[in-house]
C-alpha cells in the first residue's frame, strides 16, 4: 500500500486529487493505505478537510510516512517546482505526480531534468485528458483504419475564467499565460493522435474584464504541422460565455466529434460520427479521468520496478513547442526592432533543449 503527501492545496490539490483520491480508494482500497492524506501547502493555512492530516513540511512528512512508500501530488506553480522537486529528493521521495505543465519554459524543464537526473526521480505529469475514454476511443479510430487516414484535428477550449484569473492578479505563477491554463492538454492529446509536430503559427489575446487588463491570459490560437502531413488548430479561448472542450478529427472517409466533461458536476464525453454512406451515431460515455488515471498511477508505483511512464515524451514536447509559440507572440508583441533578442533566445532554447532531453 502506498501513502500519499499532497504540496499545493489549492485548485488542483484539494478540488481535483483530492477528491479523485478518495475514488480510487473506494474502487482499490489495496493501492492506498488507510492513514489519512498528508497535507502541505506554502501558501496556505490548513483547510481542515476530513481524511488529510496536515503536516508543517517535507521534512514532517518524511518523519510520519516512508517516503520510498509515499506517492508526492506536486501541485505548487511551476515556478517554484524544481526546488521542491530537489527537496523532496534529498529526503528520499522518488514517485511525485506533478501538475500539469511540467514547466512553463524551457530553462524550467532543464531545471526539472537536472533534478531528476541527479537523484533518479520517477515523474509523472498529471495530464489525465491522455487517460480519458474519450482520447482511448479517437486512438483506437486513428490505428484501426476503418476511416482511413487522418488528415486535420480541430480542438476548442471554452470557458469563462474571469474570476479566477483576476482573483490571483496577473493570472499567477501557476498560469503566467492562457497557453498555460487549457492548452497543455489538449496539446498533449493530439500529439497522441498525430505524432510529433511543429508550430505554423500562434497568437494570443489580453483578457479584459471592466477597467482590468490581464495580459496574455485571454484566447490562445496554435496550429501546427505534424510530421505525418495532419495539420491541428487548437483554440482556447478563457474569455468565452460558456463552457466547451471540443475535438474534432476528419478522416477521408468520416468526421468524429467529441466533447469531454466540462466540469466536475458531469462525468460523460460523448463522440459523434458521420460520414458518407454511414448513419450518424451519437455515444455517451462514462469518462472520469482524473481517478482513473491517479489509479493507473498508484498502480505502476505499487510495482517493484515500474518503468518509467508512458506519456513523458510527449510532456516534454508540450513544454517545447508551448515555449516556443509563447516566444512567437512575444516577439510579434515586441516588433522587428527586437530579432536580434529573439536570436538570443533560440540559442537559449537549443541549449535547454539539450538539458531536458534527460528527462526522457
Amino acid at each position: 500500500m502506498l501513502h500519499t503527501f499532497i504540496i499545493g492545496m489549492g485548485r488542483s490539490g484539494r478540488g481535483l486529487h483530492l477528491p479523485s483520491l478518495a475514488k480510487v480508494r473506494a474502487e482499490a482500497p489495496e493501492l492506498l493505505a488507510p492513514a489519512p492524506v498528508a497535507a502541505f501547502d506554502p501558501f496556505r493555512t490548513p483547510s481542515g478537510d476530513p481524511g488529510v492530516a496536515p503536516v508543517d513540511s517535507p521534512e514532517d512528512a518524511a518523519r510520519r510516512y516512508a517516503p520510498a512508500r509515499t506517492v508526492v501530488h506536486l501541485c505548487t506553480p511551476p515556478a517554484v517546482r524544481a526546488t521542491m522537486l530537489d527537496r523532496l529528493a534529498a529526503l528520499g521521495y522518488r514517485k511525485i505526480l506533478v501538475e500539469k505543465p511540467l514547466a512553463v519554459d524551457l530553462a524550467g524543464l532543464a531545471a526539472v531534468a537536472r533534478v531528476r537526473r541527479r537523484w533518479g526521480l520517477d515523474v509523472t505529469v498529471a495530464t489525465h485528458w491522455l487517460d480519458s475514454a474519450l482520447t482511448r476511443r479517437l486512438q483506437d479510430a486513428v490505428s484501426g483504419g476503418e476511416y482511413g487516414p487522418l488528415r486535420r484535428i480541430r480542438v476548442v477550449q471554452n470557458k469563462p475564467r474571469f474570476t479566477r484569473s483576476t482573483s490571483h492578479g496577473t493570472g499567477g505563477d501557476d498560469h503566467p499565460t492562457v497557453f498555460d491554463v487549457e492548452v497543455p492538454h489538449a496539446l498533449a492529446v493530439v500529439l497522441s493522435l498525430a505524432g510529433g509536430a511543429r508550430i505554423s503559427g500562434a497568437s494570443w489575446s489580453d483578457l479584459v474584464v471592466g477597467r482590468t487588463r490581464l495580459p496574455r491570459l485571454g484566447r490562445a490560437r496554435l496550429r501546427l504541422d505534424h510530421h505525418g502531413g495532419v495539420r491541428t488548430e487548437i483554440d482556447s479561448d478563457l474569455t468565452s460565455p460558456v463552457r466547451e472542450r471540443r475535438v474534432t478529427l476528419e478522416f477521408d472517409r468520416a468526421v468524429l466529434v467529441g466533447h469531454y466533461p466540462c466540469s466536475e458536476a458531469d462525468h460523460t464525453s460523448q463522440l459523434r460520427i458521420s460520414g458518407p454512406g454511414r448513419a450518424p451515431s451519437r455515444a455517451v460515455i462514462v469518462d472520469d479521468a482524473l481517478p482513473a488515471f491517479l489509479r493507473n498511477v498508484y498502480d505502476r508505483y505499487a510495482r517493484p520496478a515500474p518503468e518509467p511512464h508512458r506519456t513523458l515524451p510527449v510532456q516534454i514536447d508540450v513544454v517545447r513547442l508551448l515555449s516556443e509559440a509563447k516566444d512567437r507572440c512575444a516577439a510579434a508583441e515586441r516588433g522587428p526592432a527586437c530579432r536580434p533578442r529573439r536570436a538570443r533566445a533560440g540559442t537559449a532554447r537549443r541549449e535547454g533543449a539539450r538539458d531536458a532531453d534527460a528527462v526522457r
